[in-house]
């Protein structure tokens, strides 16, 4: 059925660009960087927009590229629709254990999260939607972002003006995420409500009073209040949370103490929270806070909670995710998208946009591998991306902003 299909314009394009993106993709993936302060990756991001006609801006506090293509169809009211396109830049602090010719040349950074290919196929967007810029009934917004891995380049770059950058705010907001296993190279995979899981976190400190081991009714202990609160968490989180709409509470990190017969002042844990749901998110912040404070009134402790909200739901509209499912299916064939059963339980600084604009994020495999589930995974050191992706990459993102214009405001 796919070997049939007759190419879209936008295929045909890509498919041109190939050898570029790729050679662009390695040469990334060669050099990563970390977090919001990207110059190599900003400056080769720019390098590939030279010669287009874009309104190119650059973030004042993060290396971020903002850039703006202006069609020239006339829009079918008074205002021109906008589409937003996204592209994450950053990488990870992972040594790479892989033998390819472009392996990270920079030691113990890796692009273990395939975001290379997200430039990439952001760029090769750009370019197939400049050479049909006569035909655009709109503008497009391309947000390359550094920072998605933290401390999270999205809210700053919205701050700075992305979501006006074309004059008026985005009808709607587009953008993928690669995948290294779990599925055949080519499958793209979604599902409209919850994509993926809000992350934040929770941080606890147990104050008491410290003394000697074998005299604890003249200290404070704050370990056994330490103690019963990650137990009291865990068991309120299957009491009071509704199983068909959970939450994750995970203790990563506890702290106390210095030796065994001492009993220390404080003690303290850290854990990760994921929801799928607004209602969720905020219903598991202030029960664990009220949990915690409980537990320690109860052993006459005080308690220093601080509860840090990080990346909310990523959530796909119903439209765009109707709109970004129906375009990959006339682009590639139906046998190429799965519909998710479940939300992912990873968290995406996506989700920032998707909170202010109606947004659609989807999942694209990129295994090199031809055994999926023995491939390595994504944030592995032995994570491997295939680039023959990326014109289906750029060839889906230009399209979607295409017909989504053509619907107007």
């Amino acid at each position: 059925m796919s070997d049939l299909r007759e190419l879209t314009r936008t295929q045909e394009l890509a498919a041109e660009l190939a050898p570029e993106l790729s050679e662009l993709r390695r040469e990334l993936h060669k050099h990563p960087e970390l977090g919001n302060d990207l110059p190599l990756t900003q400056r080769r991001v720019l390098q590939a927009l030279e010669g287009l006609d874009l309104e190119i801006s650059t973030g004042r506090s993060l290396s971020s590229v903002t850039a703006v293509l202006r069609g020239g169809a006339p829009a079918a009211g008074a205002e021109r629709p906008v589409v937003l396109l996204r592209g994450d830049m950053d990488a990870l602090p992972v040594a790479e254990d892989n033998d390819l010719d472009y392996k990270s040349a920079h030691e113990g950074l890796m692009h273990a999260c395939g975001h290379d290919l997200h430039v990439a196929g952001l760029v090769g967007a750009a370019r197939i939607l400049h050479a049909l810029k006569d035909e655009l009934a709109g503008d497009v917004i391309f947000m390359f972002q550094p920072g998605e891995e933290g401390p999270g380049g999205a809210a700053p770059m919205i701050e700075e003006g992305l979501l006006e950058a074309a004059g008026r705010r985005p009808d709607a907001a587009f953008g993928l995420h690669v995948f290294s296993e779990g599925r055949p190279r080519g499958v793209w995979f979604g599902r409209p409500g919850s994509q993926m899981a809000s992350a934040d976190e929770l941080h606890v400190r147990f104050l008491g009073a410290g003394g000697h081991g074998s005299q604890p009714h003249l200290a404070k202990d704050p370990v056994p209040a330490l103690c019963e609160a990650v137990t009291a968490l865990q068991t309120m989180v299957t009491r009071q949370f509704d199983v068909f709409d959970p939450v994750v509470l995970t203790v990563g990190k506890i702290a106390a103490g210095t030796r065994d017969n001492i009993i220390p002042s404080e003690a303290l844990f850290e854990a990760t929270v994921r929801s799928f749901s607004k209602e969720a998110r905020a219903k598991i912040r202030e029960a664990s806070i009220r949990v915690v404070e409980g537990v320690a009134a109860t052993h006459g402790l005080d308690a220093v909670v601080d509860y840090h909200d990080l990346y909310p739901v990523t959530s796909n509209e119903a439209s765009a995710f109707a709109l970004a499912r129906q375009t990959i299916e006339d682009l590639f064939g139906e046998d190429r998208f799965r519909e998710m059963e479940n939300p992912e339980p990873g968290s995406e600084d996506f989700s920032f946009v998707a909170n202010e604009v109606p947004a659609a994020y989807l999942f694209l495999s990129a295994c090199a591998q031809e055994d999926p589930s023995a491939a390595a995974s994504n944030h592995s050191a032995h994570a491997l991306f295939d680039d023959s992706v990326l014109p289906d990459a750029a060839s889906w993102l230009a399209e979607v902003a295409i017909r989504r214009l053509s619907q107007g405001i």
